[in-house]
């Protein structure tokens, strides 16, 4: 008997047999499984079988085929897999051997050409001779192409294309970006043809992108980006994802001394790939950040890809306890936000799912049952919504003392949910968007946060608008040109007035502008003590080369694009944002995540480092919840202080910011010329109790834990992180 069983276990015939998986090595199979699953025509996001498809029925076509357009689309598809120059070779061998006899597919063969040309321009530049200055919006210096090749002959194309029709709007976007790109602009553009664009009057000093020398500069496509500090040694990490199962997650150790070291395998985050977007969390209130992924966004029936609670052990390493957590569930999403929305000072999370016509896909609420597992309450709590979800956010708009939720969605129907939780503690919803004053905003929404961002004791609203259809490099150029009078893709801002009512300000806070943002945070980069943001202009189409855009807030009265002057406009596609002082000099930073939908399409990610030149003091503090959940999530700070003779406040509640990319939890806070801080309160949310404290010395980073009635003082080391030459990438794919 035992030699049969011995030969059976040698076959792998007896399950018994088999060596049972740990939890890390199950997520790893789930997603190796799901890759597998989406390895098909049918999706969209996986373009090497796209191709192979399209291949056979080019080489086999049917009566009535239209073999022209299938070629545009297998150029497109080249284009996805990276493969530039064979794109280039396909179109360019269409056009001249082909008779094209319909006007509107030569002009789109001749588009797409064009468009394969300024792609191989790019791959030849910015990426295997990137530089600091590599696609930075206007470009400039070191941005300007070596080899000029690939952008000379997508001008070509591009004048061709707009002789025939001066009202293509995208082309003439891309004609004047191709012209920077070799230099040309403004001065060699056809007087006819140029845009005014890149001039921009606002004064800033540039930030300087040094995430290649620190080799934080990866490849990769879109994807997620934490900064915190996740073994509390007082220093921020870095953290990363890709929306691709293919790609690896990084995590990036803050050494104390100026560099970064990649723990990801060490870790054990390196065996998890895929996380379109993730945020940090301490869901067990051991002190020590986890980590939640979420996956599967965009992809629909293709996208019920496992989201991962990666448990810290606070050794170094991380463990997905997503099953035994009872999270694990299968649907698209890309957005989550946790909260302790029955204040028993425990985090819960609520996860924005994906709905669709033909694929419903209920949003969760899991309520922490304060033993390590969760309970799935969003239908008994009132807020089970069957949306296009895409961004949500939660803060206590009402102080009431309960953090309320705000769903936005790409239905243009969006959500905001009154948390009016009974004193039992069952979580309930109920719906106030009518009574907020909340209309339907009238187009998709993306990325969201809850803010104050004039300092008046309110959270304000905002919501990313992402548009339509339209390709959005035509929106661009018809705005540069004054002509587009749409609100596609515009930031919509929403001021809390009070009494849980709000007001759309967007025009009057200066927004007026199209951004089409994915990615998006908010900051303080002069230490004003008013909240900055950037947005990332993520959108998958290839001619989609819009700058990703930095918002100055002018002391709550309205905000200035200062991206120009400052020198953070990557023209690649923004994701996951992130503003942190990594240099330790006073002054928040930038960290973005790079590169689109497609391999194509993938890019290095960026650190901008701030210049510091508003010469403003500042005041970080940590909180450590103790009644309270331990990461104090939810918890509000008031900072009174006086500055240029008058005392005003600043007030946070404490998240980590935006509602795709993640801040560190420890709240940087701007406060003017103070010589001092004159108070500085904390409002914290299951006691209902608030502390506070008075001549705080600015310039320093503190700790207060709730219930000790003396705070802690730490110092950081300052670094001076700098740009480096241009060299060649080749060896930072990922």
């Amino acid at each position: 008997m035992m030699k049969i069983i011995v030969y059976l276990c040698l076959l792998g015939l007896l399950y018994s047999c088999k060596p049972k998986l740990n939890s890390n090595e199950q997520m790893v199979q789930r997603l190796k499984e799901q890759m597998a699953f989406a390895n098909t025509p049918e999706n969209e996001y996986a373009p090497a079988a796209v191709l192979k498809h399209l291949d056979s029925v080019i080489s086999a076509p049917r009566l009535g085929t239209d073999v022209v357009s299938l070629n545009i689309k297998k150029a497109i598809t080249l284009l996805q897999l990276g493969k530039e120059q064979q794109a280039v070779n396909l179109m360019d061998s269409l056009l001249n051997k082909t008779f094209i006899a319909d006007y509107l597919v030569k002009q789109a063969a001749i588009k797409t050409l064009a468009l394969s040309y300024l792609r191989l321009g790019e791959r030849t530049n910015c990426i295997h001779n990137h530089s600091a200055e590599s696609c930075i919006f206007p470009i400039a210096g070191n941005g300007i192409h070596t080899d000029k090749t690939g952008s000379e002959k997508a001008i070509e194309l591009y004048q061709k294309l707009l002789k025939t029709d001066p009202y293509d709007y995208e082309s003439r976007w891309l004609l004047n970006i191709a012209y920077m790109t070799t230099g040309g602009y403004p001065g060699k553009v056809p007087q006819q043809l140029i845009l005014n664009i890149g001039a921009d009057t606002a004064q800033a000093q540039p930030f300087k992108e040094v995430a290649m020398g620190l080799g934080l500069a990866i490849k990769k496509i879109s994807g997620g980006s934490i900064v915190d500090d996740f073994d509390n040694d007082g220093y921020d990490d870095i953290i990363t994802s890709s929306a691709s199962l293919a790609e690896p997650m990084h995590y990036f150790h803050n050494n104390k001394n100026g560099s970064f070291t990649d723990l990801g395998k060490p870790s054990g985050l390196s065996a998890f790939t895929g996380g379109l977007n993730m945020m940090q969390t301490d869901y067990n209130n051991d002190g020590f950040k986890d980590i939640f992924v979420v996956r599967g966004g965009w992809k629909g029936k293709f996208g019920k890809e496992p989201n991962s609670l990666l448990k810290n052990n606070g050794n170094g390493t991380f463990t997905d306890v997503t099953e035994e957590s009872g999270l694990l569930s299968f649907h698209p999403t890309q957005t989550a936000t946790w909260a302790d929305f029955n204040n028993d000072g425990w985090l819960d999370v609520f996860i924005g799912n994906e709905s669709a016509p033909g694929s419903e896909n209920i949003s969760e609420l899991y309520i922490n049952n304060k033993n390590g597992t969760f309970t799935e309450q969003a239908a008994a709590a009132g807020c089970a919504v069957s949306l296009f979800v895409k961004g949500v956010t939660s803060g206590d708009y009402d102080n009431d003392g309960l953090p309320d939720l705000y769903i936005s969605t790409m239905n243009g129907t969006n959500k905001l949910f009154k948390n009016q939780t009974t004193k039992n503690g069952q979580v309930k919803f109920i719906d106030a968007t009518a009574q907020a004053g909340l209309p339907d905003v009238g187009q998709a929404t993306f990325a969201t946060w809850f803010f104050d961002y004039d300092n008046d004791g309110n959270l304000d609203l905002l919501a990313c608008g992402y548009g339509n259809d339209t390709p959005i490099a035509s929106i661009v150029g018809e705005e540069a040109l004054d002509h587009y009078r749409g609100n596609n893709g515009k930031v919509v801002l929403y001021h809390n007035k009070g009494k849980g009512k709000f007001e759309n300000v967007s025009v009057q806070a200066g927004l007026t502008k199209i951004a089409f943002a994915m990615g998006a945070n908010f900051g303080d980069i002069d230490n004003d003590g008013f909240p900055d943001f950037y947005l990332g202009t993520g959108n998958p189409q290839f001619s989609s080369l819009v700058p990703n855009k930095l918002y100055r807030n002018n002391k709550g009265h309205n905000f200035t694009d200062i991206t120009a002057p400052a020198r953070v406009g990557s023209l690649q596609k923004g994701h996951g944002v992130s503003f942190a002082d990594l240099d330790n000099d006073g002054y928040q930073d930038i960290h973005v995540s790079l590169g689109g939908a497609f391999i194509g399409d993938a890019y290095q990610n960026a650190l901008f480092i701030n210049p510091a030149s508003a010469q403003n003091q500042w005041i970080d503090i940590a909180l450590v919840g103790a009644e309270s959940n331990r990461a104090a999530v939810g918890a509000k700070l008031k900072v009174t202080f006086t500055t240029n003779g008058q005392q005003r406040s600043v007030y946070r509640e404490v998240n980590s910011g935006g509602s795709f990319g993640s801040n560190p939890l420890e709240q940087h806070i701007g406060v003017g010329k103070a010589a001092q801080i004159d108070a500085i309160e904390v409002f914290w949310p299951v006691t209902g109790k608030t502390q506070s404290f008075k001549n705080v010395k600015p310039g320093s980073h503190i700790e207060i834990t709730e219930g000790k009635v003396s705070y802690d003082t730490f110092n950081l080391k300052r670094f001076h992180f700098t740009e480096v030459k241009p060299h060649s990438m080749a060896g930072m794919d990922m």
